[in-house]
């Protein structure tokens, strides 16, 4: 079969690299992918957001499956736009891709639905924001309500800090119509945890846990960015937490998204935060994550194809889901500046020594070859060196060992990934 993947970062790559493993794909592209994507793809000079142009694509190429990688093409309705032409695509509709397009709208569906999340309330205005501040409890968190690129999330520690945060998201616009609407929410304490799971509209399917690494900088300082670096599965996310979380949260969203008229197929990602009182979801996604399919993916058994096929067909429930028993680290490689002004163009080198390992991955997620035909640096985040181990310690010394052969100029990452693991024994 042939199969067409849209987007052009590390998360993409990893969906790749699984589809290639499928001895049912002999054709894969992916639009517009990346230099890494391009060695186990054609690469096709599509951006993700000009649907026309990927349906158009899609029926010249008379391609099976598509496979639809990012959120903003989700939000925008390019499932609705593919399905309407009656090609077969993995990914929700727009009315169910909401849940990760608007935070206000998963909040109002958490509280009507009754499922475990931080206490909140959502503005429209300014005004009305910094006057509630006023009379509420520090910390908070101050959510855009739009897609942010992971970057939409401000912790205030003081009423100062809140107010100059809405005055960011709301007045300046930082992260642009995202900033439209925002979410004040409770400051929650505790582990956070990602779990990512497929969805056919009516059955959910857990895959591994995982967790991601936010900041910039070591010992969770600096920035927010899209991910820094990712470990699977959490020690964390034990038996009990998992049978809470599949009693009170998994099945009731899907339930919930199908009572409200928007069933949802696709992956959701579940945005955990395991607090005194219990699970409770921070966010949602309507995707895989990016880094945490870099670690997930490599960890599952199954025919990638086999799944994605079972939650388009509403057939998901006769699938078993199987994870390796074994650990996964992902450090990513960025570009010093991120996330907010990089320089871009330096040679890579050093991806020679990945070639042929099957316990280390280099995830492209910012590059691209140069008019030279030279690999080269063309993003934030560059690389995803992702290893695999018999457990996360000896995942993460394989996954750092790695992220040493490589080399670029302006290179920075962060040299705790997976910290946590430590702490957890």
């Amino acid at each position: 079969m042939k199969v067409l993947v849209v987007g052009s970062g590390g998360r993409e790559h990893a969906i790749v690299t699984s589809v290639a493993k499928s001895p049912r794909v002999d054709k894969i592209y992916c639009a517009p992918g990346n230099a890494g994507i391009a060695a186990l793809a054609e690469c096709v000079p599509i951006g993700a957001m000009e649907f026309d142009k990927l349906v158009a694509f899609a029926k010249e190429k008379e391609i099976d499956f598509t496979i639809i990688g990012m959120d903003d093409p989700l939000v925008g309705g390019v499932v609705d736009v593919f399905e309407a032409e009656g090609l077969k695509v993995f990914g929700p509709r727009k009315n169910a891709a909401i849940l990760e397009g608007s935070k206000a709208f998963s909040k109002d569906l958490m509280k009507k639905y009754q499922i475990p999340t931080a206490a909140y309330e959502n503005f429209t205005s300014a005004q009305e924001a910094l006057a509630y501040l006023e009379t509420a409890k520090m910390p908070v968190v101050l959510k855009a309500d739009g897609l942010a690129l992971g970057k939409g999330v401000l912790i205030c520690s003081t009423l100062e800090e809140a107010k100059a945060g809405v005055k960011e998201i709301m007045e300046e616009k930082k992260f642009g119509d995202a900033g439209n609407t925002m979410v004040i929410e409770e400051f929650m304490t505790g582990r956070e945890v990602s779990v990512l799971s497929f969805v056919d509209g009516k059955t959910i399917k857990i895959m591994s846990s995982a967790q991601d690494h936010k900041r910039a900088l070591d010992g969770d300082q600096g920035l927010n960015t899209g991910g820094m670096g990712t470990f699977s599965p959490s020690p964390f996310y034990t038996k009990e937490v998992d049978e809470f979380c599949r009693k009170y949260i998994y099945q009731a969203t899907v339930d919930a998204m199908a009572a409200e008229g928007r069933p949802f197929t696709g992956v959701i990602f579940f945005g955990l935060m395991l607090t005194e009182e219990g699970p409770k979801v921070l966010e949602y996604n309507a995707r895989f994550g990016d880094p945490e399919a870099q670690v997930v993916l490599p960890r599952m058994k199954n025919d990638i194809m086999d799944v994605l096929e079972a939650c388009v067909e509403g057939r998901l429930d006769t699938v078993d889901l199987e994870f390796c028993d074994n650990a996964a680290v992902c450090v990513v490689l960025a570009s010093d500046g991120y996330p907010v002004a990089y320089e871009k163009g330096f040679e890579i080198t050093g991806l020679e020594k990945f070639e042929g390992k099957e316990d280390c991955f280099c995830f492209h997620a910012g590059t691209k070859f140069n008019e030279a035909g030279t690999l080269v640096t063309n993003g934030g985040r560059v690389l995803g060196i992702t290893a695999t181990g018999a457990d996360l310690k000896e995942a993460r010394a394989k996954a750092y060992e790695a992220a040493d052969w490589v080399s670029f100029e302006n290179q920075y990452m962060r040299h705790d990934i997976g910290k946590a693991i430590d702490e957890a024994e």
